[in-house]
């Protein structure tokens, strides 16, 4: 009778056992889901060439907390990230523009992430001879109706222009806010890429071209020109004193789910934004004191 009462305990031990090791195992699996499994899988982002140096970094970053996740980040330009993103081609499509703004993209397909703010201005060879230039002269020299730099108090030279294409987002943030809507005549050069543009005026004499602030470093060989006294700082973006900038926009298909969510929401988490944003020249949409919509119009915050 008594082994049997010894036995009889042995079992209710061991099953106790079972129960609380299916718990804690139970337990366990919900940590690693909620509090922070590793990413993985691979998506492919493509669109404007201002924004790729952001999130190409980001995503660097990214991979290396999360080693099974593969993000590939291609430029091409803001249309061709909503066109490519509308079409499900890839999962993310960067712009510099509103989806709104360009024909021919479902933007209520869209679902918009503004990850940050861009400024952009015109640049010059920094032979040209001046930093500064009216919106007005500015006008005049994308139109060509001032072909040389010494009628507006620079160097005797011809002026040659560095476009970029149709779907260019920055063309199209530049042409709206820089050029009050006028379109550019034809020029020395039509390029897509900013490293590229920013190359050519660097080594063309009498080059403008425009770019994102990102790319006005200290050793980038151009000059970033003010507009109207103003100089092209985060500051005067941020205070609306400046006028060319844009939201740097994410777009998803609808809501973004698996891999593309997980990268957004660290595109957005307090490090990158307060961190890695800054860093690589652009300014958080957080710190904006004014606010722009679709149709260009500015507000405060």
């Amino acid at each position: 009778m008594k082994k049997m009462k010894s036995a009889y305990l042995l079992a209710v031990l061991a099953m106790l056992l079972v129960f609380a090791t299916a718990c804690g195992n139970k337990n366990n699996e919900g940590a690693s889901t909620d509090g922070g499994k590793k990413a993985s899988g691979s998506i492919v982002i493509s669109g404007s060439s201002a924004m790729q140096p952001l999130v190409a970094a980001a995503a660097e970053q990214f991979k290396q907390d999360n080693p099974d996740a593969d993000i590939q980040v291609q430029a091409g330009g803001s249309g061709t990230g909503l066109s490519q993103v509308s079409e499900g081609a890839v999962k993310i499509g960067n712009s510099d523009v509103f989806a709104e703004e360009k024909e021919g993209i479902p933007a209520d397909k869209l679902k918009d992430h503004q990850v940050a703010v861009v400024g952009m201005s015109a640049a010059v060879n920094p032979e040209v001879g001046i930093k500064d230039i009216s919106k007005k002269d500015l006008i005049k020299v994308f139109t060509g109706k001032v072909k040389n730099w010494k009628e507006l108090g620079g160097k005797d030279q011809k002026i040659a222009l560095i476009n970029r294409p149709d779907s260019s987002g920055t063309r199209a943030t530049f042409v709206k806010y820089g050029l009050d809507g006028n379109t550019p005549v034809e020029g020395a050069a039509t390029e897509d890429s900013s490293n590229t543009v920013q190359k050519l005026i660097k080594e063309t004499p009498g080059a403008v071209g425009y770019l994102a602030f990102s790319y006005f470093t200290d050793n980038s060989g151009v000059t970033p020109l003010s507009i109207d006294g103003v100089k092209p700082t985060d500051e005067n973006v941020q205070t609306g004193k400046f006028p060319i900038w844009a939201y740097e926009h994410s777009y998803t298909k609808g809501e973004p789910k698996g891999l593309e969510k997980q990268f957004l929401d660290y595109l957005m988490s307090d490090d990158i934004q307060n961190k890695l944003v800054p860093d690589q020249g652009y300014i958080p949409a957080s710190k904006m004191e004014v606010k722009r919509d679709a149709e260009g119009k500015v507000t405060k915050k």
